[in-house]
């Protein structure tokens, strides 16, 4: 699990990640060895160590790095904090979009070293109850290092369990209740050394003073941050709009005060009614020239359920047919008023009145993600696979705001959007958005690839076929464009851009599975040129 997620981290990330990744390796081995060393000679524990051996010295070396990383695992997760420090110049060192895998590594080290200090002391109570003291299943269960060390072993576990995909993507509530147990470790952690098990030569204890030292300022620091979230998201919010899409993706448009946000960014949306304490993440899909925010959102587990049927929407089985593109409130006249035309510029000129009486919502943001880079790099090679395509609709919509304005111009002088998708029903969720963009695109400043890797019926291959003319729309997407059948040639799509933009600097977006995501990290690594006179490519994927 834990040699997974690293090899999905190696391949998936440039140099800098690498780096960031091999130095925490070294950092956690150097701990380790240096505290092998320490409690092998140090003259503090020499009876402990004559009467328990190498297994003291192996519990003591690995409650050194626990110690380490407790100190450390709280900082990635202060997401204002990382955003602060991801518009600094230490982003060109400290690669802060990483900032939850990161996260994610410290906790498999905790486990790992707690596995390895748990499984020492076992062998110390061994030779413990051997040597005339408590039996083993006392100190193990009974005694206060025991009882705390598997409560903080079992919580641990919990947490590790339960953050995987299979159940964070499908059971979010169990994920976000049981990640919570973190208070119940840290509560553990800090008296766990002060019963003094093991006592230096000297008799005298200091551990119970000393241990809550290892966390306090990343809890402070967290303590601040969910103090400033419940700050932020307590300020006026109302919902302006709700669309349902096809393959039951909800677009929600939301008007809130004294807001500014940059294109990528995302957002942490919590519906009291659905549930108080949960908070899910989602990227904006409006541009920061927009007056409002907007979010897709699929429908995808409870929540998402629970939140789309509360806000009058239908949901069908994909063996079903979806209405597409229609307003969930279209059924009740007066209720949706909106201004509509061709120009992509009408997102901005749109005006809601509400009448419908829809959930109260939080909202907590924005943060920082890498898509709000984009601008930094001469090209622009933007990714987006299913509902990955999101943060890539707000991208887009700048771009376009910002070729547009004279006064604003940027470093960025040519986008290209590739959009893959299973379904080609997904492809109407930012239709109207991507022919706007072509119909007012006169330059070709922004290059449009869609590619569909689902199956076709026999209606809808007989369709295509009718309809799908050279030179004329596209049938499927209604793009100028035309759509691309099956899976991308990376190989073939890295080449070219490499002769097309020679000497510059390509900013690689991508959202959307891990398996494509270490296809497109390897390419980068691959084609990237080691000079400054050839092709260079930055990897950037968004995380959550």
């Amino acid at each position: 699990m834990a040699v997974q997620f690293l090899k999905r981290l190696w391949l998936s990330t440039d140099i800098q990640v690498a780096s960031f990744l091999m130095l925490w390796v070294v950092l956690q081995i150097l701990v380790f060895v240096l505290g092998i060393i320490n409690y092998q000679y140090i003259a503090t524990y020499s009876k402990a160590r004559s009467q328990l051996g190498w297994s003291l010295v192996l519990a003591r070396a690995s409650a050194l790095v626990i110690h380490v990383d407790i100190a450390i695992i709280l900082f990635p997760v202060c997401r204002t904090f990382v955003s602060l420090l991801r518009s600094t110049p230490l982003a060109r060192v400290i690669p802060f979009d990483q900032n939850i895998s990161f996260h994610k590594l410290c906790g498999y080290c905790i486990l790992l070293f707690s596995l390895v200090h748990t499984i020492s002391h076992y062998i110390n109570y061994v030779k413990l109850a051997n040597a005339g003291g408590p039996s083993f299943w006392y100190l193990s269960f009974a005694s206060g290092p025991g009882l705390t060390g598997h409560i903080m072993l079992v919580s641990l576990l919990l947490m590790v369990i339960t953050s995987q995909n299979v159940i964070r993507n499908r059971r979010f509530e169990v994920f976000w209740y049981t990640h919570h147990l973190f208070i119940v470790f840290f509560g553990g952690f800090t008296i766990h050394g002060g019963f003094c098990l093991v006592k230096p030569d000297s008799g005298k204890c200091t551990n119970m003073a000393t241990f809550w030292k290892y966390w306090i300022a990343s809890g402070v620091l967290y303590t601040v941050e969910r103090v400033l979230r419940d700050v932020r998201s307590r300020r006026k919010t109302i919902i302006t709009k709700v669309v349902q899409h096809p393959s039951n993706t909800v677009e929600i448009q939301i008007r809130k005060d004294f807001w500014h946000a940059k294109a990528g960014q995302y957002i942490f949306l919590c519906c009291p009614e659905i549930s108080l304490h949960q908070w899910h993440p989602f990227t904006l899909t409006s541009a920061p020239e927009e007056k409002f925010i907007s979010i897709h959102m699929r429908t995808v587990g409870d929540w998402t359920r629970a939140f789309a049927e509360r806000l009058g929407c239908e949901l069908v089985d994909k063996s079903n047919k979806e209405r597409s593109g229609k307003s969930v409130m279209d059924k009740e006249p007066h209720v949706v008023n909106a201004i509509h035309t061709s120009s992509i510029a009408s997102f901005q000129r749109a005006q809601f009145e509400n009448k419908r009486s829809l959930p109260k919502v939080l909202v907590d943001g924005p943060f920082g993600c890498a898509s709000e880079d984009v601008f930094n790099y001469e090209v622009a090679f933007l990714v987006g696979a299913g509902i990955g395509v999101t943060p890539f609709a707000a991208v887009l919509k700048s771009i376009w705001y910002r070729a547009n304005a004279p006064m604003n111009k940027s470093r960025l002088r040519k986008v290209y959007f590739f959009w893959i998708a299973r379904d080609k029903e997904c492809f109407e969720w930012f239709q109207s958005l991507l022919k706007a963009i072509e119909n007012e695109d006169v330059n070709q400043f922004i290059e449009i690839r869609t590619y569909l890797t689902g199956r076709l019926n026999a209606d809808e291959v007989r369709n295509v076929m009718l309809n799908d003319e050279e030179g004329q729309e596209d049938a499927l997407t209604g793009l100028k464009s035309p759509t691309y059948y099956g899976r991308p040639n990376w190989d073939s799509i890295f080449r070219q851009m490499t002769n097309d933009h020679p000497s510059t600097d390509v900013g690689v977006f991508f959202c959307g599975p891990k398996r494509l995501d270490s296809i497109l990290g390897l390419q980068c690594k691959l084609c990237s040129s080691n000079s400054r006179d050839g092709t260079r490519f930055f990897y950037n994927k968004e995380n959550f």
